[in-house]
């Protein structure tokens, strides 16, 4: 994370490309080239653009990111909570999760310059996840999978993202987005699917990620209630929810409720909060505990 050391312009440059970059940017001005690649425009926000670009063949996704200005800095910090002035929160995030064994887009690419948090340009090159499909869109109609194979892959499913959730908390880490839309599987012929093959999700979007020793319990139900809240569409139940209880805290559920009742209440109602405005009616789902 970037802290206030940088008002005391101590930011240190970085232009870092793995081989195959190296060998098809330009050699001069590489890196406003990379800030300013052209290709397909995915996300273009403020001070910040996403974009999906090729190189010999090769796919790659730049997140490229332009001074906020002081008065961004400061509304974040008197708001107590960090700013997101460049594309290393993001890039420091992939190297702590995929170091806990959290899968992530692949780093290929990062480059830091500027004299202060206000002013600094940034980028993080990824590698481009082809042939993946978000959470989201997968439970619309869960890939035509029906009857004990849905039910069996629903499972499968709830006890991955449990245990990304558990791991990256345990770690210290918060994602602040954390949708079933940032998560990808890779899509194939999911009516063949058996119990038997592994079911492996990526985790993106990580420009937001806050890094700690221990994460405050405020952000754990931000972070819960973000995924509750993303959910109520996909069809999950009860049973579903308290599936998920036991694979995240790694005890049965009822031995969890017996202690911690009060913070998953707090994590329902921080998704039905999200839920009700968004959507404009109540979640299906019915008042678990």
């Amino acid at each position: 994370m970037f802290h206030l050391c940088f008002i005391c312009g101590l930011i240190r440059p970085v232009l870092e490309l793995d081989e195959h970059l190296r060998a098809h940017v330009p050699k001069e001005n590489t890196f406003d080239w990379l800030m300013n690649v052209e290709g397909k425009v995915h996300r273009a926000v403020k001070n910040r653009r996403t974009v999906e670009f090729t190189l010999d063949g090769k796919h790659y996704f730049i997140k490229a990111h332009r001074g906020v200005g002081w008065g961004e800095v400061f509304k974040n910090w008197l708001s107590g909570r960090p700013p997101i002035v460049s594309a290393a929160p993001e890039w420091q995030a992939i190297h702590q999760l995929n170091r806990i064994g959290i899968s992530t887009p692949r780093v290929v690419g990062k480059g830091l310059r500027g004299r202060s948090p206000a002013a600094l340009e940034s980028f993080v090159v990824m590698d481009a996840l082809d042939g993946m499909v978000s959470l989201e869109h997968f439970t619309r109609d869960w890939r035509g999978t029906k009857g004990r194979q849905w039910v069996a892959l629903k499972q499968k499913l709830i006890t991955n993202v449990a245990d990304i959730a558990r791991r990256m908390h345990s770690a210290g880490l918060n994602h602040r987005d954390f949708y079933l839309c940032h998560f990808l599987v890779r899509d194939r012929d999911w009516t063949k699917w058996t119990v038997a093959e592994p079911v492996e999700l990526v985790l993106i979007d990580l420009h937001r990620v806050q890094i700690r020793e221990r994460v405050p319990e405020r952000w754990l139900i931000k972070d819960l209630g973000g995924l509750l809240f993303s959910a109520f569409d996909a069809g999950i139940t009860r049973r579903d929810l308290l599936r998920f209880i036991e694979a995240y805290c790694g005890k049965p559920w009822r031995e969890v409720l017996a202690t911690e009742k009060e913070f998953w209440q707090k994590v329902w109602q921080n998704a039905v909060a999200l839920y009700e405005p968004f959507h404009n009616r109540r979640p299906p789902m019915k008042r678990p505990f």
